[in-house]
């Protein structure tokens, strides 16, 4: 016990009285200062902290926007991890006894195999109302995740070279394009996606059907490597190709990131063929077994809210997911296919080999 001797003395003298120090007051006056000394770690434990995992790329409008929305209404601390959907599957695994992720933002096939091994808890909507209000496919595995914005993938195109939009898929195949093209590596995701716009073209079937037929999908890519000038990995490279005039078309462009190219002055824009398209997978879910599960419940609430939909999906350029917000002037017919995860992750490592083998791009 320390020596309280000073205290009690400088007690004395300031209230000019004498003071008995027998062993009650002693006591007394010990624990009031040790719960006084204490008091800012007390403090410090009930403060409440909800840690959120989720992209690097979602960091500037969950800072800007939703997390300072959530914590003003909520008085919480909102923690929020940017990483990739990997990263946040690996420490959800090894934390599995005691987690400390409340929140995960990961891409939708990552969410499989986090099914898979027991680490989320369904979303119902008497925990989360507003997933009640999510447009249709939008909610997986009976709530085990749902989609939280919709990044939808379309053609970008330089707008000194290119005047008139193109208005299908099938246009990036046209000749006059002829080493003007730019695809996706099937090692990103929007690449998955063109190659199911490959068999579709190629076969006629129906987005869902045309997603299984792979030798099809390969077999429209091959016709197409005239026009093809690379394949990226990194967008970056991409795009700034196509700012240049090297290249016409980027075929497989995710919204949020040739318009907010264009945002910042890039000769870029966006064209939503007259097919459809695909949205990124986008997706949010509750940790099982996470701390704060009413506040991470709250979380997905807010951030699948009318309210916070209208900000976001303006920021970034994406559909909005609550059905009663409006899709951005210009996509009001915009049709999203949906797409079969499961079997992405099952047989994507396969089509990434056969890229590489076949194309060679």
């Amino acid at each position: 016990m320390p020596d309280l001797s000073g205290y009690w003395l400088g007690a004395v003298m300031e209230n000019s009285r004498p003071l008995s120090l027998d062993r009650r007051n002693f006591v007394v006056g010990a624990t009031a200062l040790a719960s006084a000394l204490a008091a800012p770690s007390i403090l410090r434990a009930q403060t409440r902290e909800l840690v959120v995992g989720a992209a690097s790329s979602q960091k500037s409008w969950s800072e800007e926007i939703m997390i300072p929305a959530f914590e003003k209404k909520h008085n919480v601390k909102v923690i929020f991890e940017g990483t990739r959907s990997l990263v946040n599957l690996e420490k959800m695994q090894k934390n599995k006894d005691k987690q400390y992720l409340s929140v995960v933002q990961m891409d939708d096939p990552v969410m499989i195999t986090a099914v898979a091994e027991g680490l989320l808890d369904p979303i119902t909507t008497a925990r989360v109302p507003n997933a009640a209000l999510l447009k249709p496919n939008l909610t997986h595995m009976d709530g085990m995740w749902v989609n939280y914005l919709q990044p939808w993938v379309g053609i970008a195109y330089n707008t000194a070279k290119v005047t008139t939009p193109p208005g299908s898929w099938a246009e990036v195949f046209d000749q006059k394009f002829k080493s003007r093209v730019i695809l996706p590596s099937l090692q990103n995701t929007e690449g998955v996606l063109a190659l199911f716009i490959a068999s579709y073209l190629k076969t006629g079937k129906p987005m869902s059907e045309a997603q299984k037929d792979i030798d099809s999908a390969f077999a429209k890519l091959v016709e197409m490597k005239p026009n093809v000038l690379m394949s990226y990995t990194q967008e970056a490279q991409a795009y700034n190709l196509l700012e240049q005039g090297e290249a016409y078309l980027v075929a497989g462009a995710i919204s949020s990131v040739a318009m907010a190219r264009k945002s910042r002055g890039a000769p870029v824009e966006l064209a939503a063929p007259k097919e459809g398209t695909f949205s990124m997978p986008s997706g949010i879910a509750l940790v099982k077994g996470g701390p704060q599960p009413e506040l991470a419940a709250a979380y997905i609430d807010m951030l699948i809210s009318a309210e916070l939909q209208s900000k976001i999906s303006a920021a970034t350029f994406a559909l909005p997911v609550n059905k009663t917000v409006a899709a951005p002037a210009g996509l009001e017919n915009l049709i999203i296919h949906p797409v079969d995860w499961a079997n992405v992750s099952k047989n994507r490592a396969s089509w990434v080999a056969r890229w590489d083998r076949e194309l060679s791009l």
